[in-house]
């Protein structure tokens, strides 16, 4: 088993952005090899486990959780509404599709 990707000078939750944001540009290279890019897929996978790790240790206060609390209700609300709204969407979309099923074929407009 290949050994675990050094992750250990990636003090901060930005730093290692930074670098899933390279590696990403990286595996999206045509030029890069399979071989390279399941590399830095377990890189990936160590950092993405190092920053849950930095969020899960951080201390917030009580304003700062109260802040994160009401944006992550407010991210929720918004994507149940995009939700409805494509729902509602594809509805419209099949009954218009289907009010021109009683039509007899020769009769439709073109």
């Amino acid at each position: 088993m290949p050994a675990k990707p050094d992750t250990s000078s990636y003090k901060t939750f930005g730093q290692i952005t930074d670098r899933l944001d390279q590696i990403v540009d990286a595996v999206r290279d045509k030029d890069t090899s399979l071989e390279r890019s399941l590399d830095l897929f377990d890189e990936a996978i160590a950092l993405g486990s190092k920053a849950v790790g930095l969020v899960d240790s951080t201390e917030f206060t009580p304003e700062e959780r109260s802040q994160l609390e009401a944006k992550a209700a407010e991210e929720a609300a918004e994507a149940e509404k995009d939700a409805a709204t494509e729902a509602a969407g594809g509805a419209a979309g099949a009954a218009s599709g289907a009010q021109g099923d009683d039509v007899a074929p020769g009769e439709r407009d073109v």
